[in-house]
């Protein structure tokens, strides 16, 4: 999944916090996010808002939809999105949930959907697609 394609599926999926989530998804949302806050703030800079309005604004926006990415991240592992809440305890939930976002998925069909990857061709049809 390319930048565009995970913004995309990120804001198709608004406010959809079941299924599993790649990790290419989110991490490309993580970066998403990044930039778009940094740019909202340049431009509250440049308007010379004495109040964050841009700013303010892109991360109510994104709020929803990155709680959605982040539980379905969670899912992909197999864990339950109340994981998040790990957050809440300073510096070690925080290192836990991005081990754990780190974490490549689990294969096939787990307690929270089919596998969001395509099945990986076995030796076979490699060999299939040499000759």
């Amino acid at each position: 999944m390319n930048f565009q394609e995970a913004i995309a599926s990120v804001l198709r999926n608004y406010a959809n916090f079941s299924g599993r989530a790649l990790r290419s998804e989110f991490w490309y949302w993580q970066l998403f996010l990044v930039a778009g806050g940094l740019a909202a703030e340049l431009l509250d800079f440049v308007i010379g808002s004495q109040i964050s309005v841009l700013s303010s604004l892109f991360w109510l926006i994104t709020l929803i939809p990155s709680l959605a990415v982040a539980v379905c991240r969670l899912h992909d592992i197999g864990r339950s999105g109340w994981w998040l809440l790990l957050f809440f305890i300073p510096l070690i939930g925080e290192i836990v949930l991005i081990v754990w976002w780190c974490t490549k998925g689990s294969h096939g069909y787990n307690g929270f959907g089919a596998d969001p990857l395509p099945p990986e061709p076995g030796p076979r049809h490699r060999l299939k697609a040499q000759a």
